[in-house]
């Protein structure tokens, strides 16, 4: 599991019991507002907490009913494969029940609080029941060769059947001729009556030229591999140096083998010099070490492991392959670092993308304006928070991207969406830069950007108000701190004269109060008095707000900066519905309509 699962407790009878076990585990707990008083964080309401840990694939323990984990995560079922764990402990710790994930997590979650909590453990996995394995999800070190096939020697041992074993005893089964279990090395087909499983006691080391082409990397590696007789899936990583981190023939390389790609300092690989099979000076008065393939193969692998392939060369690429006398099964080095950049939409949970949950259950720190920050509620909790103020947007996206250069996995956090009046745009513009041009440092430049979308706020304020981006629409920024105010009103002009339903974002400041006031002016030379405007506060939260204008009666002082403005164009329209009315911009379907209606008798 790559997040650290979460204790959820639901009320004061089980808070004990979440303590316990998160105390045993090194867990944290989270627990509901009122009725929990200790917890690491406190949530409003269950179903809805349980869902968005569910949904950024966090590890569930709920020491609750199981049926309320179970209505809390049913929307969101789809594949087994990937889902975490969700496991149900009852209040009084006498019964463990894995739900979902069990071969992902929640059988071995479910044994290790069992024997913790001296009570039952209620695994129905079928292999975990009648034979004690899952042939899917071989201990750590090990990986099957073709999962696929493990359904049917399952079924096949489930139905009286037995295996033969080849290599070493991975696992404890009947003996017989119906299946075979291979644990090998080498290259070896599977199929329905074989499953083989590789030992990655391999840590693969490369180098390359600046922009090698990946297919190069790729072949030399996997003639290396072939020649030596190991199959792709011992090996348990990817290493190299860190000024490589970027490079696109390292990262294609291990998505292909599927394993993590790892990197060292020039001073980490130097320290292997002394077991190195072909010492270079050359690569030494360049990068700082005398060899970076067989360096980092050593490196990963092991003070006991042997280079079993020395450095391999072309012009622009190298590699060498280093054996571990045991599975590894703790990586060495430190991944590439990273920085996810989030929106979290307006606010609410029910609007964040499961994606941007995932990302921010991943990282390990947490940057931004502090008010956005807090609206991630517990998914906040327990992590480093670096808070910025408003004004700071610059300061946070360089210590974000210097972060993550130093190796951190970073989620920079927006309202909305990152891309839209946020930090996106000022993430790229620094990594576009030298530092001689007041940009990021080079490790800077190296680290994985991950940008993920959010709800804006002009989507959000216009499904409150229904549909009034029907039709062409414009965003204009109303803030003049960063933009000429003559290019401000360049553009109100245009957008006036295009009659573009337009969103304004930032419309007023504590300061700034007059912009508002001049659009205001611009957009009645071109529209109706009575163009509909729509003004959302708040959206998302308690306390949001929901007022409709018309155009020549907009007041300044009603808006302030935690408020969307919506202007229709000459064509929208309010629908008074018995609810209220409902702002919309048609596109032309009345036309069409009508001149249906027309053809009719």
């Amino acid at each position: 599991m790559a997040v650290t699962p979460v204790v959820v407790a639901i009320s004061a009878a089980g808070e004990e019991m979440a303590h316990r076990i998160a105390g045993a585990q090194g867990w944290v707990v989270h627990g509901r507002a009122g009725r929990v008083a200790e917890a690491d964080a406190h949530f409003d309401n269950a179903l809805t907490h349980v869902r968005d840990l569910f949904a950024a694939g966090v590890p569930v323990v709920g020491v609750c009913a199981a049926g309320i984990l179970i209505r809390a995560v049913a929307p969101l079922l789809a594949d087994k494969t990937t889902e975490p764990p969700v496991v149900a402990v009852a209040e009084d710790g006498s019964v463990v029940v894995p739900l979902l994930g069990g071969h992902r997590g929640a059988n071995r979650i479910a044994a290790d609080l069992s024997a913790l909590l001296g009570s039952v453990s209620a695994v129905t996995t079928a292999g975990d029941v009648a034979l004690g394995v899952a042939l899917d999800a071989p201990p750590a070190g090990y990986r099957l060769a073709n999962p696929g096939d493990a359904k049917p020697v399952m079924a096949g041992l489930l139905s009286g059947g037995g295996a033969r074993l080849v290599g070493e005893p991975l696992f404890d089964l009947p003996e017989g001729e119906g299946a075979e279990i291979a644990v090998t090395e080498a290259r070896l087909a599977g199929g329905p009556a074989r499953l083989v499983y590789h030992p990655q006691r391999f840590a693969l080391g490369v180098g390359c030229a600046r922009d090698a082409a990946p297919e190069v990397l790729r072949t030399q590696v996997f003639e290396m591999l072939a020649e030596a007789g190991i199959a792709p899936g011992a090996v348990a990583s990817v290493n190299t140096l860190d000024l490589k981190a970027d490079e696109p023939a390292m990262h294609a390389l291990a998505a292909e083998l599927d394993v993590p790609l790892r990197v060292f300092t020039a001073a980490e690989l130097e320290a292997e010099a002394p077991r190195l099979a072909n010492p270079s000076e050359v690569v030494f008065a360049e990068v700082g070490c005398h060899g970076v393939a067989e360096g980092a193969a050593l490196a990963a692998a092991g003070g006991e492991a042997v280079l079993v392939e020395t450095k391999r060369k072309t012009a622009t690429t190298t590699c060498a392959l280093a054996r571990a006398p045991e599975p590894i099964t703790e990586l060495r080095g430190r991944a590439r670092g990273r920085v996810s950049v989030v929106g979290i939409g307006p606010g609410q949970s029910a609007w964040r993308t499961p994606e941007v949950s995932r990302l921010v259950a991943e990282a390990e720190e947490l940057v931004g304006y502090g008010l956005y920050i807090d609206l991630l509620g517990p998914l906040a909790a327990g992590k480093t928070r670096s808070d910025f103020p408003l004004g700071g947007e610059e300061d946070r996206c360089r210590y974000a991207l210097e972060r993550a250069g130093e190796g951190r996995n970073v989620a920079l956090v927006c309202s909305g969406d990152a891309g839209i009046y946020a930090m996106g745009a000022l993430v790229f513009e620094l990594l576009d830069r030298g530092p001689e041009a007041q940009g990021v440092s080079d490790a800077a430049r190296r680290v994985e950007v991950v940008c993920s979308p959010g709800v804006s706020a002009l989507q959000a304020a216009a499904a409150r108000a229904g549909a009034p981006l029907g039709h062409d629409f414009c965003a204009i920024s109303l803030s003049d701190l960063l933009t000429p105010r003559a290019d401000i009103l360049r553009r109100l002009q245009a957008a006036a004269e295009g009659d573009f339903v337009i969103a304004f974002y930032n419309p007023v400041s504590k300061t700034r109060r007059t912009l508002l006031a001049e659009a205001r002016e611009i957009l009645l030379r071109h529209r109706p008095a009575d163009t509909p405007v729509l003004l959302a506060s708040s959206l998302g939260r308690p306390e949001e707000e929901i007022r409709y204008r018309r155009l020549d009666a907009l007041e300044v002082d009603e808006v302030d900066m935690l408020t969307v403005v919506l202007v229709g164009s000459s064509n929208s329209q309010l629908a008074q519905l018995g609810a209220g009315p409902r702002m919309y911009t048609p596109r032309g379907y009345a036309r069409k309509i009508d001149g249906d209606l027309s053809n009719v008798g």
